[in-house]
């Protein structure tokens, strides 16, 4: 368990995370929008004003979504936190969320759901609200 940029534990080589952009990516922003508890995060880049796409493992409690951020601080979460919003395509449709903030290791409280709060205990989180 290391830490890219000190802030929160990164728990995979580079290697893995390389792999997962060049190969896994491209295939989970097609599929992950209809699997159960998958999604895909539209966002702008902070300086580069692009748009991009990032497929996430997500857990809904109420208004409340949230992503276990074992990749460490990554720079998706650090867009929809410039951003303030950002865009979920899921298996319901899309949703507009706001509020995002990055949590932690161990600072959840109860309105995050239950398996992300569990991964809390090791890793960061980023939490939003449902619009």
């Amino acid at each position: 368990m290391t830490s890219i940029d000190g802030s929160l534990p990164h728990f995979f080589p580079k290697w893995i995370d390389r792999l997962g952009v060049r190969y896994v990516n491209p295939w989970m922003r097609r599929v992950g929008p209809s699997l159960p508890g998958y999604a895909v995060v539209e966002h702008v880049g902070r300086r580069s004003g692009n748009r991009y796409e990032t497929p996430v493992k997500i857990s809904r409690r109420g208004g409340v979504l949230a992503v276990l951020l074992l990749h460490g601080e990554t720079q998706w979460a650090r867009n929809v936190v410039a951003a303030g919003e950002a865009r979920l395509r899921l298996r319901g449709g899309t949703v507009t969320v706001c509020n995002p903030r990055i949590m932690p290791p161990g600072a959840a409280g109860s309105e995050v759901p239950r398996f992300v709060r569990l991964g809390n205990r090791i890793g960061g989180i980023i939490v939003f609200d449902a619009v």
